[in-house]
């Protein structure tokens, strides 16, 4: 189908961006690589009747390190994430999550900010800022404010972004140098959102694990950060009683819908596998095997 009309805007910086979403209201909306929102305004189901594209906004790029912490600009896309040197030698989960979201065409414009901004629940990026702990700039004319990754979404499509808002930059903390990490996604075909996927980052002191995050991506109405099946896992050496009773509490917070990926009883069970299978990798990559 075609979308329906629009007044399109280009905006020439951050502040007139933002100065334009709050000025507009509900009736606008950011463009940046247009993945998620082009295809549903094809089909109707959203009918914005302002288009405010960031992808002249040289600000709203590129990756760099910044006090302890890796700070990304929303308008960077998922194939620039691939080709940073620094995400690939300080946050590789990074890296290795992008190669697989979509295909390379997709990634050659789909954008990190759009990935996580937009509430979708099958994204991949959202479980994976929530197990790195990072927090999100969120820029409007009254100026920035900062909200962790673990407390943006509240629901499919509804997140902590507010009326004029713009999220702009991703930081990130930089975990310890050789710490562990893994995204292992079930998926149908390449290119498809995640039966089910965990993220897993962890640490070990020794034969030990002596920090751990885990989180879901697709199980449930909201990324997960998986709170208790981290905690279970720290101070184990992950022998397979710790790693089966990780999953359980995995599965336990997830709350998929059947649809045409599998049952809700199948991806449930799933996401209890993909943190079995993360947790070994991470495990595996944290002890240089």
């Amino acid at each position: 189908m075609i979308p329906g009309q629009f007044v399109y805007h280009r905006p020439s910086s951050v502040a007139e961006a933002v100065g334009l979403l709050a000025s507009l209201g509900e009736e606008a909306r950011p463009l940046a690589g247009g993945h998620s929102l082009i295809p549903m305004m094809k089909l109707r189901m959203a009918s914005p009747e302002h288009l405010v594209d960031l992808g002249g906004l040289a600000d709203l790029k590129g990756v760099r390190e910044e006090a302890g912490s890796i700070v990304i600009g929303a308008t960077t896309t998922q194939a620039e994430l691939i080709k940073s040197d620094l995400l690939a030698n300080r946050l590789p989960i990074i890296r290795e999550t992008a190669l697989l979201i979509a295909d390379p065409q997709i990634r050659t414009k789909g954008t990190i900010g759009g990935n996580v901004a937009n509430g979708d629940p099958g994204n991949d990026m959202p479980g994976v800022m929530q197990c790195l702990a990072a927090d999100y700039v969120l820029t409007s004319p009254a100026g920035e404010r900062v909200v962790a990754a673990r407390d943006f979404y509240q629901g499919a499509y509804f997140t902590a972004l507010e009326a004029g808002e713009l999220l702009t930059a991703l930081r990130v903390p930089v975990p310890p140098a050789g710490h562990g990490f893994a995204y292992e996604k079930l998926k149908r075909k390449v290119g498809d959102y995640a039966t089910a996927a965990a993220a897993v980052i962890l640490t070990m002191n020794g034969g030990t694990v002596a920090t751990c995050s885990i989180a879901l991506t697709n199980v449930a109405p909201t990324p997960l950060f998986a709170e208790a099946a981290s905690r279970l896992v720290v101070g184990t050496s992950l022998d397979a009683a710790t790693v089966k009773a990780a999953a359980e509490a995995a599965k336990a917070i997830a709350d998929p819908a059947t649809d045409g990926r599998g049952t809700a009883e199948y991806r449930r069970e799933m996401a209890g596998v993909m943190v079995a299978r993360a947790l070994a990798k991470a495990e595996s990559r944290a002890k240089g095997t």
